[in-house]
């Protein structure tokens, strides 16, 4: 037991000490952004003085209002460009998606089993059903029926033709009709 409180307050210990070098190095990372803001700020945003009259601070109100409109433009073509690489990113991720399919198919191996072998592993003990299919088809008598009939008497189909060419065949046909 004594290994395990030595072990848990060494844990501890570790825990303790990495939170402190997060949160300085959290510190250190706040205090880099701040001055790099100042930076960008001192380099970009000259410090503002106001003129004395009401002419040059019309000119400076002008002056400031194009520079508003052109970062206003810039900030647009910005999103414009964002919002059509996202749909293009969007499209190539459900392409992707498509082309990979939701699951990763394993491959099959061919195993040889009856139907019977397999409703017996998938069902265990309760597999009664015996799959003989041949066995469970009805026997059927053919009958005779009078078409059939009628294509036997048939028979040669050229001698069928000779019957019903010429006007004799006709006159059979028409006899036939009444």
């Amino acid at each position: 037991q004594k290994k395990r409180r030595a072990a848990t307050a060494r844990r501890q210990h570790l825990k303790s000490a990495m939170l402190q070098l997060a949160a300085t190095e959290i510190e250190r990372e706040a205090a880099a952004k701040e001055v790099e803001k100042q930076n960008y700020l001192a380099e970009h945003c000259p410090p503002l003085s106001l003129p004395g009259s009401m002419q040059e601070l019309q000119e400076l109100c002008k002056k400031l209002h194009a520079k508003i409109e052109s970062v206003d433009e810039e900030r647009y073509d910005t999103e414009v460009k964002l919002q059509k690489t996202s749909k293009e990113l969007e499209d190539l991720n459900q392409k992707l998606f498509d082309l990979r399919g939701k699951f990763k198919r394993p491959p099959l191996r061919r195993v040889r089993m009856s139907a019977d072998a397999m409703l017996r592993a998938l069902l265990g003990s309760k597999h009664k059903v015996c799959m003989d299919l041949r066995a469970n088809l009805k026997q059927v008598k053919k009958e005779d029926t009078e078409k059939e009939k009628d294509l036997r008497d048939v028979g040669d189909w050229r001698k069928n033709i000779e019957e019903k060419s010429g006007m004799e065949g006709r006159k059979k046909m028409f006899e036939a009709g009444e």
